[in-house]
């Protein structure tokens, strides 16, 4: 089962997690949705994504590029650029430290 994750913890990692997720492969909105969900983060609304995506783009994280699709209208498609993958290696930097200090505060308990 899994546990109702505050929405203000949800929001300051997620940025650094669709940066991984774009740091495998380019991939549109509902795309990203989908993996989201797939590695268990699926109370997410898309109202969500779509204001992150779009900021991140205007930080210079992502370029978005528009890409005929065989199911329907164009789609948006983003690519990480360099700043973005520094982003993404200052996050994983970040949370590996964090994560090592709650979990040793995790084992004293």
């Amino acid at each position: 089962m899994q546990p109702n994750i505050s929405s203000q913890m949800l929001k300051g990692i997620l940025q650094g997690v669709m940066l991984m997720i774009l740091a495998k492969q380019p991939d549109y909105g509902y795309g990203i949705s989908t993996q989201l969900n797939q590695y268990g983060l699926d109370n997410i609304p898309k109202g969500t994504i779509y204001p992150l995506l779009a900021a991140m783009e205007k930080r210079h994280y992502l370029v978005g590029k528009m890409q005929p699709s065989e199911n329907g209208p164009d789609r948006k498609y983003y690519n990480i650029t360099l700043d973005g993958q520094a982003a993404r290696q200052e996050f994983v930097q970040e949370w590996q430290f964090l994560a090592q200090i709650v979990n040793k505060l995790i084992e004293e308990q």
